[in-house]
């Protein structure tokens, strides 16, 4: 107040939520982006059909995909939607489930609050069972080595259940763990590192997923730029080059005034010899093969295919990385300092009904799997479950652990939770027990995806794990429980650390705000969206663009 008259702080747009108000908007907002994806865990998850402001449409059950393409315009969703991006840049999978717990713990969490439990403890007991639990996860683990082909395909296979790429899982999975197997060294100290930049990815449509196959080396999508040009080497000396082959401009505008026929047949004389000087360095070098990231004139393709040189022109940059990789090649981006140096001993093969170049150097250093579908959306989703696939094998070699799955390894943490709760004190018990519910959430959504009967299989599990067995989850498939580590069902440790570390600490994130002040509406898009409060509150979910 200031002489009796109130002191306006805010404009009149802004809005602000607080306490109570506060906490409940937020956990709805998490928890509505963790249920919209709830349904895709697991082997029968289903798929969700994203249509982006384009008419772009995307089939898939990918977590981390779903929610990059969901119109989110909601401040507290996208914090969990960090939450599956993290997930997928640390670990390449588990995203789902990531984000599936980080909604549960909010759901318990709300509960708590409703019973005069400061958030504060709530916040404190997460931690503690957080950290409880990824000690746990260490102790459970299975130690694999990084030559054991048969445990690296079971965790490919498992990644892969549920996805586009399930019906030819054994196939694939076979040419991911090669894949891994073909880019990893071992490093002075006795671990092994797996470079993925040297594995690349190319997809066709028209065959089926079976069909895909894994190269050594690299696939060109490109095409000869002349048609009269050789298109196989046995061994061919290689040239990457990142400069145009083509007539150098003047940085500004210029205009040429000619006052004769000659002299203009003398200003095309003079292009025709620079383009002949640049096709000459190239010959002069010594190059067979030219994979230029830029343009490359008519006439220099006509020059170079009278000496017989094979040249490919727009080569994407990322294809031009890749072969780098590949030959052992510079990328050369100025013709003037081509040196014999600088150029790579390959073999060059065309494909001419996939319309490919394969190189392969002589001591490759990169792989190529070359996967088919029947659609383009086939093959994207394939593409998907492919690159989950190898991100979870890389992270097997590389951690060499391994946990049961079908929900094995959250009830079993569950469980050491609980006992684990007995020695907490005060209220953060409530808390850890919280917790340990939340992750059995797990698999409870695994069995309703399935169409099971999720309270009776939970209370078998349960026991099971109360009889000390400590790999008993469940088979959506029988609809039993049975040992899923001995049935090859087995998932990453440091995926499921990270889901784990992921998710307590982005409920710990929305359950310590307590106060929301907006200079406009609740959205981040800054459009027109009506997604404002209502008097005393806030309405929804401010904003989620209705994009499920």
């Amino acid at each position: 107040m200031q002489q009796g008259q109130p002191m306006i702080i805010m404009g009149d747009d802004a809005q602000r939520v607080q306490d109570k108000d506060a906490q409940e908007y937020n956990i709805s907002a998490a928890r509505g982006v963790a249920e919209s994806v709830r349904s895709t865990l697991g082997p029968k998850g289903m798929d969700k059909m994203l249509v982006d402001s384009t008419g772009d449409v995307t089939i898939t059950n990918d977590g981390v995909t779903i929610l990059q393409t969901m119109d989110i315009d909601n401040p507290t969703a996208e914090m969990i939607v960090e939450v599956a991006e993290t997930q997928e840049d640390e670990a390449g999978d588990g995203t789902t489930s990531a984000v599936a717990i980080a909604g549960e713990l909010l759901k318990n969490a709300q509960d708590l609050l409703e019973q005069d439990i400061h958030p504060t403890a709530v916040i404190k007991g997460f931690n503690l069972a957080s950290e409880y639990a990824r000690e746990q996860v260490d102790d459970i683990a299975t130690q694999v080595d990084a030559g054991d082909t048969e445990a690296l395909k079971n965790v490919a296979e498992t990644s892969m259940t549920g996805k586009g790429a399930e019906l030819d899982k054994e196939t694939l999975a076979d040419l991911v763990v090669r894949a891994i197997q073909g880019v990893t060294v071992e490093a002075d100290d006795g671990s092994h590192v797996v470079d993925l930049a040297n594995l690349n990815i190319e997809t066709r449509t028209g065959r089926a997923a079976g069909e895909s196959r894994l190269l050594s080396g690299a696939a060109v999508d490109k095409d000869p730029v002349h048609d009269d040009m050789p298109t196989d080497f046995g061994s061919a000396d290689v040239l990457l080059l990142n400069d145009a082959i083509e007539v150098e401009e003047a940085d500004v505008d210029t205009s040429v005034n000619v006052d004769s026929p000659d002299q203009l047949q003398k200003f095309l004389d003079q292009e025709e010899e620079q383009l002949r000087e640049k096709v000459d360095q190239i010959v002069d070098s010594g190059a067979d093969v030219v994979f230029c990231q830029k343009g490359i004139d008519d006439l220099a393709q006509h020059y170079l295919a009278k000496e017989g040189v094979l040249a490919v022109r727009r080569t994407k940059k990322s294809d031009l990385s890749f072969l780098k990789n590949v030959l052992g090649a510079p990328i050369v981006s100025d013709l003037d300092s081509l040196t014999a140096d600088d150029l790579a001993v390959g073999s060059i093969e065309r494909d001419e009904e996939e319309e490919l170049f394969y190189v392969e150097g002589e001591d490759a250093h990169g792989v190529t799997l070359l996967l088919y579908g029947t659609t383009d959306h086939v093959v994207d989703e394939i593409e998907r479950g492919i690159e989950d696939a190898i991100d979870v094998v890389a992270t097997t070699v590389s951690d060499g652990r391994t946990l049961p799955g079908g929900g094995a390894i959250e009830v079993e943490l569950a469980s050491r939770l609980r006992d684990y709760a007995d020695s907490v004190t005060g209220r953060e018990q409530l808390a850890v027990e919280a917790f340990a519910d939340s992750l059995e959430l797990i698999p409870r959504v695994l069995a309703e995806n399935a169409g099971l009967d999720a309270i009776d299989l939970l209370v078998d599990l349960r026991a099971a794990h109360e009889g000390g067995d400590a790999h008993a989850g469940l088979n959506v498939f029988s609809g039993e429980v049975e040992d899923t580590a001995a049935a090859g069902v087995v998932e990453t440790a440091q995926a499921k650390e990270q889901a784990i570390s992921s998710a307590a600490e982005a409920a710990n994130l929305v359950l310590k705000i307590d106060d929301i002040i907006s200079a406009g509406d609740l959205s981040t898009g800054g459009d027109d969206d009506e997604g404002g409060a209502p008097a005393g509150g806030m309405g929804g979910m401010g904003g989620m663009g209705g994009a499920m």
